[in-house]
């Protein structure tokens, strides 16, 4: 029996994948995805990379205070001759202080910036924005359902304002 589909067909490569017996040497219950093949927890890649940057954040810490506080004849003594000047200990680490504080202020003052004035029109109106239909009355539970639900629009301060402080009275 001759098959309608070439040699090279994705189809002639799926019908051998069928008809393949697989061969497995454990259990086939279903296990739940992230565990492994004898049943213990496999972690996720970004615990691996979590721990290990934090091992790493540990180790380079360490070493920058043992670089920083350190006397030179101490590291001499232990065979380091080579390494930055103690300038940089206090220099590197105010700087990024002071590029984090700055970038910080430069972020606040362009979003004021990009922020139209509390006056402006442009806060309560845009060109996505509905006028909602005229407010009547607050209908009854029999009207509630028997209505369509209304499309989405804005509501107004005016209105608003009239909802929320219509029943109040001076006391």
């Amino acid at each position: 029996m001759e098959e309608r589909c070439s040699v090279n067909s994705p189809r002639r490569i799926l019908s051998f994948s069928k008809n393949r017996k697989t061969n497995s040497s454990f259990n086939d219950n279903k296990q739940s995805a992230g565990f492994g093949v004898s049943g213990e927890q496999v972690p996720k890649l970004s615990e691996v990379y979590g721990f290990v940057g934090s091992i790493t954040t540990v180790v380079f810490t360490a070493i920058f205070l043992i670089w920083a506080y350190i006397p030179d004849n101490w590291l001499h003594s232990v065979g380091i001759y080579y390494y930055p000047s103690r300038y940089w200990a206090l220099v590197v680490p105010t700087y990024l202080m002071v590029s984090v504080a700055l970038a910080i202020v430069f972020y606040i003052g362009i979003n004021f910036m990009s922020t139209p004035p509390p006056t402006s029109f442009n806060i309560m109106f845009d060109e996505f924005s509905r006028e909602p239909e005229p407010f009547t009355s607050i209908p009854s539970t029999e009207e509630i359902d028997e209505q369509p639900i209304k499309p989405i629009s804005d509501i107004g301060i005016d209105q608003v304002n009239k909802i929320m402080f219509r029943n109040t009275k001076a006391s």
